[in-house]
């Protein structure tokens, strides 16, 4: 496992970089001197990625680790592009489709790449700033005292990125529902407890007007899980781990992240409902094994963590690797819902994938 990891998150992407800056030299019409000055900013943005994962951000002045954490976590992305780009010119080269003198010491080739990767890149960003309100109508024949709103989401990432600002915006959105409930199916946190407790976002939680019901996701875990919990805490989050509540007459199973490999069963999590007669809800961070929400009897699950890939093609990938990478999903009486999730981790880029949160009503059928 840990091969097949540095394998698709160091080896390919380096890969990737040398394709990328062989073109690159290539199709600009500039001196060697420029050519190298340019060559060396961009191969720096990628060493950038690789320090914010084995150095970390935590031990530079605020706004610096927020531009490094801009600048080399996007480098992964654009690259990408970039790749997807040359090798699509490549291939038109060779089916004679292309000229080859486009590809070398080129004006128009260089002006057409840059043109095309930042008119991307800015939708992207755009397209991620978008977000995007979902509803889901939740029926039961089961008893409910009321007719509930619910407003859920999953996979904030806040910290480095995802800034004060953000969560701002996102809670005036919360409020404008008026919901009853609000329930976050983990990965609040990106990665850093210092970015979110320097930036004091528990203050910005505490102004959500309905109680907030919460899971952990694997970068709760990545940051540090018992100062995420002291964060939740703080910030006026019920936090779920391996819990059951009952809240407003609904069950709710906050299940611990599969980072945990001694975490409760779904099916041990069901039995400690006293009262089974009620609608109850599984907040699953990973949405792995979603058959055992509904051998368990669960109403509803609400999972996240997939991103829906951020962007095209990965999204495609994770339809391949998941049962369902993002969506409804029905099996047998469970209904269940795989978030994009609202935040993003690395970049603010969403290319074929949206930023959403949902806006649930739970009624009697």
């Amino acid at each position: 496992m840990n091969t097949i990891w540095a394998f698709t998150f160091f080896v390919l992407p380096i890969i990737g970089l040398a394709y990328s800056l062989w073109h690159v030299w290539n199709i600009l019409p500039l001196s060697p001197v420029v050519k190298t000055i340019i060559a060396v900013i961009l191969a720096l943005c990628f060493v950038v990625m690789i320090t914010n994962f084995t150095v970390g951000l935590d031990r530079y002045p605020m706004i610096v680790s927020e531009v490094l954490y801009e600048v080399g976590n996007s480098s992964i992305f654009v690259m990408l592009y970039a790749v997807m780009l040359f090798l699509v010119l490549d291939l038109g080269r060779l089916m004679h489709i292309v000229p080859r003198e486009w590809l070398y010491q080129s004006t128009k080739g260089s002006i057409a790449v840059f043109v095309f990767m930042t008119s991307l890149f800015t939708y992207a960003y755009w397209n991620y700033l978008q977000k995007e309100r979902q509803p889901i109508v939740l029926q039961t024949a089961k008893a409910i005292e009321r007719p509930l709103k619910i407003v859920m989401m999953t996979d904030l990432h806040l910290g480095y990125h995802n800034r004060k600002a953000e969560i701002r915006k996102w809670i005036e959105l919360i409020n404008a529902e008026h919901p009853d409930l609000v329930l976050i199916g983990g990965d609040i946190i990106d990665g850093s407890i210092r970015a979110i407790e320097e930036q004091n976002m528990a203050e910005d939680f505490r102004r959500i007007k309905a109680p907030i019901y919460a899971c952990l996701g694997n970068h709760e875990y990545y940051s540090g899980e018992p100062r995420a919990q002291k964060f939740y805490h703080e910030a006026g989050i019920h936090l779920l781990k391996d819990e059951v509540a009952e809240v407003m007459g609904v069950n709710i199973i906050g299940r611990d992240d599969r980072t945990n490999k001694k975490r409760a069963s779904v099916a041990d999590l069901y039995k400690q409902i006293k009262d089974k007669n009620k609608y109850t809800i599984l907040l699953d961070h990973q949405p792995y094994h979603l058959e055992e929400a509904e051998k368990s009897g669960i109403d509803f699950q609400l999972s996240g963590h997939t991103h829906y890939g951020q962007v095209w093609p990965i999204s495609w990938i994770e339809d391949a690797m998941y049962e369902k990478a993002y969506g409804p999903l029905t099996k047998g009486k469970t209904q269940y819902f795989v978030s994009s999730g609202i935040g993003i981790w690395g970049a603010k880029f969403r290319i074929g994938t949206h930023s959403e949160y949902l806006v649930a009503t739970l009624t009697k059928r």
